[in-house]
């Protein structure tokens, strides 16, 4: 197997993963913390998303998805390209509003989409780049591609865990 076969091996999951997670629940649902501070499933699978997004047009030199069209409009949001959810508050976390399940697949699903046509056209070598300095060591692209894939699976994990409470509660 090709690294290319491999990371879209890896990364091909989560479509299916996050449609599992939210697919069915209401906005209510998505946006329900099943303890103080905790974080809601959509909050989890926006987040996932915004970081691929974010990572991977950094890695493109390209805009992010989030910053076309209206998918801030959709989570109640500005089209901050800079807003991944990382180190958000629980008062923060409580303003991702996703207007429904199918706003949180269509972003994935874009987000995905664009993740598959760069993954499909890699080559070992590609792995090796340097894609961010501020790290010591630097970032690889390698290291970058299999740090996003580890995040968004436990997040899409840690959604599916609240959603399971959701259901039993």
């Amino acid at each position: 197997m090709n690294v290319s076969d491999l990371l879209t091996e890896a990364y091909d999951r989560l479509p299916d993963l996050v449609r599992a997670a939210v697919e069915g629940l209401s906005p209510e649902q998505l946006r329900h913390q099943p303890a103080p501070g905790a974080n809601s499933i959509g909050w989890l699978v926006w987040h996932l998303t915004r970081v691929q997004d974010h990572h991977v047009a950094e890695i493109l030199d390209a805009d992010q998805i989030w910053a076309s069209g209206d998918w801030a409009g959709r989570f109640g949001l500005a089209a901050d390209p800079d807003n991944t959810g990382y180190g958000h508050s629980p008062a923060q976390v409580a303003t991702v509003r996703p207007e429904s399940a199918q706003a949180l697949i269509d972003y994935y699903g874009a987000v995905a989409g664009r993740t598959g046509d760069f993954l499909a056209g890699l080559a070992p070598a590609d792995l090796d780049r340097v894609v961010d300095e501020a790290w010591d060591p630097p970032v690889t692209l390698g290291v970058r591609l299999v740090s996003v894939v580890e995040d968004d699976l436990q997040h899409v994990g840690q959604a599916s865990y609240v959603r399971g409470l959701l259901e039993a509660g």
